[in-house]
């Protein structure tokens, strides 16, 4: 299974709404390299929830529970979505400080190309995200 990062706006759709609504079709991605990565997304995926905004950090881990899909509600193919539940809140959220200094977690995407909303994690950066947040 492959691991993702999923940036979102909290004020638009935070990792409480999530857990609150149990699952979610998550769509509005439009950046043609995040559609690259969304599109690569399967069943069982593990996927990280990372608040932009005034928050810049890693808050909750979901579930792809539907693989990529053609968005049905536009005229456009290439526009995916996936369906997530959410698994649980990280016990603490890691910051996007934390990532920068991290010699593992440095060399994600998140820290490279800033303004990337789908992005894909190796399964070390997984680990070192988990043990910087507690578990």
């Amino acid at each position: 299974m492959a691991i993702f990062l999923f940036k979102t706006e909290p004020s638009d759709y935070a990792f409480s709404d999530l857990l609150r609504d149990k699952r979610v079709v998550w769509e509005g991605v439009s950046n043609a390299l995040a559609l690259q990565h969304l599109r690569t997304v399967k069943k069982g995926d593990t996927v990280v929830i990372y608040h932009t905004g005034s928050e810049k950090r890693a808050v909750g881990l979901a579930t792809v529970t539907k693989s990529a899909y053609a968005d049905p509600k536009l005229d456009d193919e290439r526009r995916a979505v996936v369906e997530l539940k959410p698994v649980r809140a990280l016990a603490r959220p890691v910051a996007l400080s934390e990532f920068k200094t991290d010699p593992v977690l440095k060399a994600t995407e998140l820290v490279r190309i800033s303004r990337l909303s789908v992005m894909p994690l190796t399964e070390p950066q997984l680990q070192k995200l988990l043990a910087l947040a507690g578990e």
